[in-house]
């Protein structure tokens, strides 16, 4: 049983935006303290990974999606389900 798919159409994104926080973070720490400095190579490293992964997305030929016909036998819920009608004379009934 397969309970989630992964979805990697949003991962350079995510490389992306991680990459500009630790950037972020690291100016913030300042360029005294070399875990800031290694933090911000870090993120430029993942910011470049991230536009890398963008460019190959979009080089990549997409993929004809599959027949989406439905059956024959196929019945619509909507086709199916009736709302019932009340008359009017039992509309002044229930307001009293």
């Amino acid at each position: 049983m397969r309970l989630f798919t992964i979805n990697s159409d949003r991962l350079p994104m995510v490389f992306l935006l991680s990459g500009l926080l630790l950037n972020a973070a690291g100016l913030y720490v300042g360029l005294e303290h070399s875990l800031a400095i290694a933090g911000m190579i870090v993120g430029w490293l993942c910011c470049a990974f991230g536009v890398v992964l963008f460019v190959l997305q979009l080089l990549e030929h997409p993929q004809k999606p599959g027949a989406t016909r439905l059956s024959s036998k196929f019945i619509s819920a909507g086709s199916t389900v009736i709302m019932p009608v009340v008359p009017n004379g039992e509309n002044e009934q229930a307001a009293e």
